[in-house]
């Protein structure tokens, strides 16, 4: 709660915790294991095509780094959606078009498993994004991604 607090606080467009940061303590809870088992980092992903060069992206980074204590402060990945066509190629080698919003990104995930984002409102209720649903998390089943090709 404390990444979704400070997420919220930090009032980003359009913005979702997502991957690992999610399923993974859901795995966790359902398995018996501590809920921060596993956890390698929190993504935090936000949509501003406003300005999308790593200038913009980087302050950002760095403003949502002060805002997060250790060890959050090192395991907190923060980038803008609306950015990531610009560089997947290149790291992962497979084409990747432009995005409309933070949770297109989800459609684009290896595995349904894997789709999921979450958002703390300012009311305190969470909203969930889970463009294949949630049954195979609940399920503890890993299925690829029905409508990505790899």
């Amino acid at each position: 709660m404390t990444v979704m607090e400070t997420a919220r606080a930090l009032d980003l467009p359009d913005w979702l915790v997502f991957s690992g940061a999610v399923y993974q303590p859901v795995v966790n809870h359902l398995t018996g294991r501590p809920l921060d088992y596993g956890l390698k980092d929190y993504d935090l992903g936000y949509f501003d095509a406003s300005d999308i060069s790593y200038e913009a992206e980087d302050a950002v980074i760095r403003r949502a780094a002060a805002a997060f204590d250790p060890p959050l402060r090192e395991l907190v990945e923060v980038r803008n959606q609306a950015r990531v066509h610009i560089w997947f190629e290149g790291k992962f080698g497979e084409a990747y078009g432009p995005l409309s919003c933070s949770a297109e990104a989800l459609e684009r995930f290896t595995s349904s498993t894997f789709a999921i984002g979450a958002r703390l409102e300012g009311d305190g209720r969470m909203t969930i994004v889970a463009p294949f649903g949630l049954e195979d998390l609940f399920a503890l089943r890993l299925r690829p991604n029905p409508v990505r090709k790899t």
